[in-house]
C-alpha cells in the first residue's frame, strides 16, 4: 500500500493511491476560512467507517432482505496542548432492511470490531471504541 501526498495551496493537499484515486485534504480549521476538503483527522475516521462497512455489509448482504449500512462514527479529541488525540470513538451502524435477524447484525457488527476490521484494531490500540447498531425498516 502507498500512498502520496501533493501540496496545492494553504493548507490544501491532495492524496493518491497507487491507483490514481485520490481525496482532497484540507488542513485549515473550519472556523478560519472555507474548507476545500476534508481534514486529515476525518479521514481517520472514514477510514474507520470505510473499513467496519465493508465487513458488515459482507456478512449482512446475503440476507435477502438486507437494502443498506449507514455508518457515522463520531470522535472526542483531547482539548489543550496538541498533539490533540482522541479520546473516544462511537461507531453507530444503520441497518436497512426486512426480517433481518437481530442476532446476525449483532453477529456482524461484533465480529468487524473484534476481528476483521484493521483500521478498529489499529485505533483501539490508543482510543476506546465503543459501538452500536439499529436496524431499521426501508
Amino acid at each position: 500500500m502507498k500512498i502520496t501526498t501533493q501540496w496545492l495551496a494553504g493548507r490544501t493537499f491532495v492524496s493518491a493511491n497507487e491507483h490514481g484515486n485520490s481525496i482532497v485534504m484540507d488542513g485549515t480549521p473550519a472556523t478560519e476560512d472555507w474548507k476545500r476538503g476534508v481534514s486529515p483527522l476525518e479521514t481517520l475516521l472514514m477510514g474507520v467507517s470505510g473499513c467496519a462497512s465493508v465487513d458488515v455489509v459482507s456478512a449482512l448482504q446475503h440476507h435477502v432482505g438486507f437494502t443498506d449500512c449507514i455508518t457515522t462514527v463520531e470522535a472526542e479529541r483531547a482539548q489543550g496542548e496538541p498533539p490533540r488525540m482522541f479520546v473516544q470513538f462511537h461507531i453507530h451502524f444503520k441497518i436497512i432492511g426486512r426480517d433481518l435477524p437481530e442476532s446476525d447484525v449483532k453477529a456482524a457488527v461484533d465480529e468487524s470490531l473484534a476481528t476483521y476490521c484493521s483500521a478498529c484494531a489499529i485505533m483501539a490500540k490508543s482510543v476506546p471504541i465503543t459501538h452500536s447498531f439499529e436496524i431499521v425498516m426501508p
